[in-house]
């Protein structure tokens, strides 16, 4: 689990909406991915893998449900589904006030630094 405090000194708010802010989906996917890369990264660790890094490669399914405004806090949630030759694929969706916001698949590599 991660959490993001969704701030209205946010960059991406001054253009996105002016006057009705959201975030933007592709940050709710970029944060779902950097969560992902973590949990990729940390999992390596434990096996013994120092210093892999992780990269995004695919997202899949991608879906949004609600908008996500200043104020909101978004709770991570990724579950690893498998790992085969250092590719990692997780399930991740992102809540606000205990209701799914968006949710997506992602496959992310592993890199020695």
């Amino acid at each position: 689990m991660a959490v993001k405090n969704v701030t209205i000194n946010e960059p991406f708010f001054n253009g996105h909406f002016p006057g009705n802010p959201v975030m933007p989906g592709v940050l709710i996917i970029e944060a779902m991915a950097q969560a992902a890369g973590m949990l990729a990264h940390l999992a390596a660790e434990t096996e013994g893998k120092k210093g892999e890094l992780y990269y995004l490669v695919k997202v899949d399914n991608a879906r949004f449900s609600k908008i996500v405004s200043p104020g909101d806090q978004l709770i991570l949630e990724v579950v690893q589904k498998r790992i085969v030759r250092g590719m990692g694929q997780y399930r991740c969706e992102a809540f606000v006030e205990g209701k799914r916001v968006s949710s997506c698949e992602i496959l992310c590599a592993g890199r020695k630094e």
